[in-house]
């Protein structure tokens, strides 16, 4: 059991900052002591607005969290941290990310704001706006592979940037689904959105999306920019990890359904787990060893 206020933080949730490592990884930038510092840098600095943002979303659904099942044990909805303390603690986390941003460049900080303001407009009210609402929550991975971009200064392909929009898509709706069949007809009371949201509507854009993410990356190991970047094509030998990951994932909140966030819950599978070490050292060697 973590103390409250470190639960207030979501570490957890850090895991989605890896995705500033992503321009470093793919622009063959890991023998880089600079790069790999500029890029560690990064991830602390989003670890830290993302935890403020976390705060913040949890101060604004206080109310609505004590009426969930499983949110109404977060710190604030339960009473174990107060409302003055958790204000604190975001000026200093917000502040503490500006500061370590400022040896990262103006771009960085730039891109940081953005996805600092971005949530900020997320949690007063684009929350509430169907389709819009899980956009949002995808621009973030998106703005995070830029701030690694800018943090490193490493050119990103194109593609990176769609596989990373259409796998955040695909997990938010995924999320949007979980919470639609976990809270049932209290949904709309706990997550105003859910009331426009059905599982077969859902169930619709996670195919669109699951199949975008599959051709987009099978688009990317195929690209002749990726093919003369990294002198061969066996990249696309990837492509069956990156489909155990997505169908293992739909079985588990499909086959395996939990009161667990799908992101918790496939942090606790080992097949999943031990497919996405698979898939990383693949791209390693392949990306730094041709």
């Amino acid at each position: 059991m973590m103390p409250p206020l470190v639960r207030l933080l979501r570490p957890a949730h850090w895991v989605k900052n890896v995705f500033v490592f992503a321009p470093v990884v793919f622009a063959q930038e890991l023998t880089d002591g600079e790069a790999v510092k500029s890029a560690v840098l990064a991830f602390v600095a989003f670890c830290l607005a993302s935890s403020a943002v976390y705060i913040f979303n949890d101060i604004r659904d206080q109310e609505e969290d004590r009426r969930h099942p499983l949110k109404r044990h977060r710190p604030l909805a339960a009473g174990s941290v107060s409302l003055g303390t958790a204000w604190v603690l975001i000026v200093l986390l917000v502040v503490a990310a500006l500061l370590l941003s400022i040896y990262l460049g103006w771009q960085f900080i730039s891109v940081l704001l953005v996805y600092l303001v971005l949530n900020q407009l997320y949690s007063s009210g684009l929350k509430n706006v169907v389709i819009l609402d899980v956009m949002i929550i995808s621009l973030g991975f998106v703005l995070r592979v830029l701030a690694g971009g800018a943090a490193t200064g490493v050119q990103i392909s194109a593609w990176i940037v769609l596989c990373t929009f259409f796998v955040a898509l695909f997990l938010a709706f995924s999320k949007r689904r979980h919470e639609l069949i976990l809270l049932a007809d209290e949904a709309p009371g706990q997550r105003s959105v859910l009331s426009h949201y059905s599982p077969a509507f859902l169930d619709q854009m996670i195919n669109v999306v699951t199949a975008s993410t599959v051709v987009s990356y099978a688009m990317y190991a195929i690209a002749p920019e990726t093919t003369e970047k990294f002198h061969t094509q066996h990249l696309i030998y990837t492509i069956p990890m990156v489909l155990f990951g997505i169908f293992r994932y739909l079985y588990l909140i499909y086959q395996k359904p939990s009161r667990r966030n799908p992101t918790e819950a496939i942090l606790r599978d080992p097949a999943f787990m031990i497919n996405i070490l698979i898939w990383g050292l693949a791209v390693l060697l392949i990306v730094y060893r041709g």
